[in-house]
């Protein structure tokens, strides 16, 4: 199956090939900025709701520790972001990139704001349900920007220029995550700052209500946008999909991107989540919100430099050597802090403990941060592509249900021991840490910059070997064959889709 590299690398290069410099600079970024940077909403919104449950547990003490809330609304946006994420990718793939990023942005700013006025007769323990379900729907809206915005930005990065598009792919769509991360901490150590502590429920809503405001202002941007042009030559919009081909083409490769997308989200997102938490329990439970808020933004802040400095390495050597090497490293950091957690976890100690803990979670985002969404958007053909990533996405973020569920129980295996409490999730992160190096290394293929043309080259030739007719990729509504000019053969199209037609002849 994948020995047709060379040929449809040929095909690609002689068909269509992505546009280097077509159009202006600032005017090629432009759909790359509006397809991808709102995913700094899925950061700010997973990452605030830390704080958000550390304030809750202040305010409410006996009544939320009963409650059924407290063991979901961690989770709860994530199983949200699941269904989005399958249903978007459908959609992305089915009805236009540029109408799903719109509607699931409609969504995200909706719910936001309910989930920021959540109230039920004066009733907490209704409160916490109610707040918990308008996260549920939140985590739609989160979900479909990453089948439709993702693979509408890696489309949207062929017009830049070669040996930069996978810089910029990582910066407008995991650095935006990892920047929603940084927000998402600061903004409530300002509001704690500015309500001297006090006003708790002010605190928590005026932090989660702050979320609302970026989507609405990218939702401008996003009603300019047009599809991408690989999305307008290659979709299967109006096409039957051959799911069958499909699955027998790509299965076992969306299997491993998969596999390093949940394992990569297990640990990412539950250490994000429980942050704040294991500072509380380093400065115990008298210490003021703004203290523990103001090392939990310190820590979220080692993402930036693993993301920016990772960003450009993702070119120069490659997503899948990028992604060996960070987790590589992150294991090596991880074994380190297990160990010496009994002198860290001090109050006395507790830079060393944000610099180490921080610099664990920098070297992530260089590794799968950067680059597992990466992968996923360019190891598939354009007419699946929404599909593809959004399946890969999903099961990433089971692997965040998962992980913040089983995070509490791999806690309190430690027992009545806090360092054993707190060493084990380490021990685990690390070596599935190693794992992933080992798939991504042995796995997956080599990801360059024209990596989209040629899958697509690929995945006709081989359509057309099994049968399938490539001549009605790209058709727009009301489209047919024969008008387009084909004859039974495929030839005389008008479509200018060379690719196709060559893949055609080789096939």
């Amino acid at each position: 199956m994948f020995g047709r590299g060379k040929k449809a690398a040929a095909v690609a290069t002689t068909g269509n090939p992505p546009l280097e410099q077509a159009r202006p600079f600032w005017k090629a970024i432009i759909p790359v900025i509006a397809c991808g940077a709102g995913l700094f909403s899925d950061g700010y919104i997973n990452n605030v709701i830390g704080s958000v449950i550390t304030i809750l547990a202040i305010q409410y003490g006996d009544v939320w520790k009963t409650s059924n809330a407290k063991r979901v609304l961690g989770a709860i946006a994530f199983a949200g972001t699941v269904v989005g994420q399958l249903a978007f990718g459908y959609l992305a793939d089915h009805w236009s990139r540029t109408n799903s990023l719109i509607l699931s942005t409609i969504i995200l700013i909706i719910f936001t704001a309910l989930a920021t006025g959540s109230y039920y007769k004066g009733e907490a323990v209704g409160m916490f349900n109610i707040l918990a379900a308008w996260r549920f729907f939140v985590g739609i809206g989160i979900g479909g920007e990453y089948p439709a915005g993702s693979v509408g930005c890696a489309e949207s990065t062929g017009e830049l220029k070669s040996g930069t598009r996978n810089m910029w792919f990582i910066i407008f769509t995991n650095t935006m995550i990892d920047w929603g991360f940084v927000i998402g901490a600061f903004v409530p150590y300002v509001v704690a700052a500015a309500c001297h502590n006090d006003h708790l429920s002010t605190i928590w809503r005026v932090s989660l209500g702050i979320g609302a405001v970026f989507p609405c202002s990218l939702l401008v941007m996003r009603f300019f946008l047009k599809e991408p042009e690989e999305f307008q030559r290659h979709s299967m919009k109006y096409a039957k999909t051959p799911y069958l081909l499909v699955l027998r083409f790509y299965g076992f490769r969306l299997f491993i991107v998969s596999l390093v997308w949940f394992i990569y989200d297990f640990s990412a997102y539950s250490f994000s989540i429980y942050s704040s938490t294991i500072l509380a329990n380093i400065y115990g439970s008298d210490a003021p919100l703004t203290t523990v808020f103001g090392w939990n933004t310190v820590i979220n802040l080692f993402y930036i430099p693993g993301t920016m400095l990772g960003a450009p390495l993702s070119d120069l050597i490659g997503p899948r050597y990028a992604l060996a090497g960070g987790v590589t490293l992150q294991a090596i950091v991880g074994f380190i802090m297990a160990g010496c957690y009994s002198r860290l976890a001090q109050p006395s100690m507790v830079g060393a403990f944000c610099v180490v803990y921080g610099i664990f979670q920098s070297l992530g985002e260089v590794g799968p941060g950067n680059n597992i969404g990466l992968l996923a958007a360019k190891t598939c053909a354009t007419g699946v592509r929404g599909q593809y990533y959004g399946i890969a996405a999903a099961i990433g973020k089971i692997g965040a249900f998962v992980g913040t569920y089983v995070f509490p129980y791999i806690i309190a295996a430690g027992g009545d021991s806090e360092v054993l409490s707190a060493q084990y999730p380490f021990w685990v992160s690390s070596s599935l840490c190693l794992l992933s190096a080992a798939l991504v290394l042995f796995c997956l293929p080599h990801i360059g910059q024209d990596t989209i043309a040629v899958e697509d080259a690929r995945f006709r030739v081989y359509l057309e070997e099994n049968g399938y007719d490539t001549r009605q990729l790209g058709l727009k509504k009301g489209e047919s064959l024969e008008a387009m000019g084909m004859d039974a053969d495929g030839a005389g199209s008008d479509r200018g889709d060379g690719v196709g037609e060559k893949a055609s002849k080789l096939g």
